[in-house]
């Protein structure tokens, strides 16, 4: 694994603009980055990420089936008790699922170590799945990159392939929602609509602000009609404060992600797995923190259950050194996990996030930071085979 400096392409800018890409600057500051990339050899892509992404992927889902069947652990994961009926049943009927990201700690030498799984409302998709393919295309094609020079990356593909599937057992339109102001997010479902629409789909979009709901319990669109499947880019936890979120087990709608993704969008999962599987050499030790700290070596960073994009991190060094970042989730229970600390590249620390789309590892994209905590700001960085 290296971090290889490369000449920007000069007009990288105007074909993000026109290419729908609008949060490619956040802050007057570059969010996509191409001045280097990561390369990766074959070895490590196959051996490091894809093989242990698919790995603790069945290991995340067996802990799904033990945890609609124990209330216990439903607990122990802080999910609202009138939710549990509703998840356990979309666990049994196998409701249909899209994607998640693992976030791991990788430096090209030795197992890749887990940092969290993002499996309700992953981000960083547009950019790894295409905007990161065309950068190569492009590249190859001026002679910055050799020709043959391959990407980890068919996660556009199997996106598509998923829609087709999960299409099949869904009622139509499907419905894409997102936070009305957000850029990203915005983008994001712009972008799995698209492929949803190849894979024959008929879809429509809405804000979530703008969902309403009927008198006999239906959710509804700006005309009233009513919303039978809906994509949102919308955190469960959150849905479940929502003054509409009570109607959710009766509405009849089908939601993508799936009401039992609400157990591995918790960071909860870290110390359950860990409990289940000690001394895996992809995982870091993990307890809850009302557990004894003294179960944690010297190093260890304390994470809310249900924080988003680096919030609410607080990391103790094995030498005493303390961060911490900002953010809306104080207020929620807590883990912890053994530091394992990010590998440093020419300033920089990259986060690996492998994605895994209808239960297959399809592909990487990488963050980037000054600091060791991979926030909302972190730089994304292409990255090549080769």
């Amino acid at each position: 694994m290296k971090r290889i400096a490369i000449a920007e392409r000069d007009d990288w800018r105007q074909t993000a603009e026109r290419l729908g890409f609008r949060f490619h600057t956040i802050d007057g500051a570059p969010y996509w980055d191409e001045r280097a990339y990561y390369a990766f050899t074959l070895e490590q892509i196959e051996r490091d990420i894809e093989t242990p992404s698919g790995e603790l992927h069945e290991m995340a889902m067996d802990l799904v089936a033990e945890a609609v069947r124990d209330e216990a652990l439903l607990r122990r994961l802080a999910i609202p008790p009138r939710y549990w009926d509703w998840i356990a049943q979309s666990w049994r009927e196998a409701s249909p699922h899209l994607y998640g990201r693992m976030d791991f700690a990788y430096d090209g030498d030795g197992p890749a170590k887990l940092y969290e799984l993002n499996y309700d409302t992953p981000t960083s998709l547009y950019e790894a799945a295409f905007f990161q393919w065309l950068w190569l295309e492009q590249q190859v094609e001026r002679g910055a990159l050799p020709k043959g020079t391959d990407q980890y990356n068919l996660i556009q593909e199997t996106l598509i392939e998923a829609f087709a599937t999960i299409a099949k057992r869904l009622p139509k339109p499907l419905y894409f929602s997102a936070v009305r102001d957000s850029l990203e997010d915005q983008g994001t479902i712009a972008y799995l609509a698209d492929c949803a629409e190849q894979a024959g789909l008929a879809t429509r979009r809405i804000a979530i602000e703008d969902i309403g709901l009927s008198k006999d319990g239906w959710y509804t669109d700006t005309d009233d009609a009513v919303i039978r499947a809906i994509f949102k880019l919308y955190p469960l936890e959150f849905l479940f404060e929502e003054e509409f979120g009570p109607a959710l087990p009766t509405s009849r709608c089908v939601l993508i992600e799936p009401p039992w993704k609400a157990i591995l969008s918790n960071k909860g999962v870290l110390p359950l797995l860990w409990e289940r599987h000690p001394d895996h050499p992809n995982l870091l030790p993990a307890f809850f923190d009302e557990q004894p700290a003294a179960a944690l070596p010297a190093g260890w960073v304390r994470k809310p259950l249900f924080s988003r994009e680096g919030a609410n991190i607080e990391v103790h060094g094995a030498d005493g050194e303390i961060l911490r970042s900002d953010g809306p989730y104080d207020d929620a229970p807590f883990i912890r996990q053994a530091f394992h600390p990010l590998p440093k590249f020419d300033g920089g620390y990259p986060l690996v996030g492998s994605w895994v789309v209808a239960d297959r590892p399809c592909g990487l994209g990488v963050r980037e930071d000054a600091s060791l905590i991979t926030q909302d700001t972190s730089r994304f960085v292409p990255h090549v085979i080769g």
